[in-house]
């Protein structure tokens, strides 16, 4: 037991032992989600700026191109939680395939938004390609759940 941990009675299980060994692809697969939202929400915030749009005015009545910028950053919120689910679900059991997905969902979460930025909706479709990665974690999260059932 490790020091100031006397009460409890747990087995110690560090973590390395327990995550496949190829999470490490994972992990820099949610940091570059990180940097894909972030990116997101600054350009929210410029075009706040850009087209005089205060807090808490989710949406213009003026600025068609600064609602295509708010739903670009506020659809992607809106699904992100599940991808997270899906994408560590998958990751536990395939983690360098669930990487691959990750990235490309993420990579289309920017052409997504790019498309979208240009204040023409449709364009926002340049991102659907990015189903490929988030149909397949949630494919693999079945999957993983059948093995842990006993169906596989």
């Amino acid at each position: 037991m490790r020091p100031g941990n006397e009460r409890n009675n747990w087995p110690e299980m560090d973590i390395l032992t327990v995550l496949p060994s190829n999470f490490g692809y994972v992990i820099f697969t949610y940091l570059y989600s990180w940097i894909m939202l972030s990116y997101l929400a600054v350009k929210v915030g410029a075009a706040r700026k850009k087209y005089d749009v205060k807090y808490p005015t989710m949406y213009s009545d003026k600025a068609q191109v600064f609602n295509c910028i708010q739903r670009a950053h506020q659809n992607t919120l809106e699904v992100y939680p599940q991808w997270l689910v899906f994408q560590t679900i998958a990751a536990l059991v395939f983690p360098l395939t669930a990487s691959v997905l990750g990235a490309i969902w993420v990579t289309s979460r920017l052409s997504y938004a790019w498309g979208y930025y240009t204040g023409d909706p449709a364009k926002r479709m340049n991102g659907a390609y990015g189903y490929i990665g988030y149909l397949g974690v949630i494919c693999l999260s079945i999957y993983v759940g059948l093995q842990l059932l006993g169906v596989f």
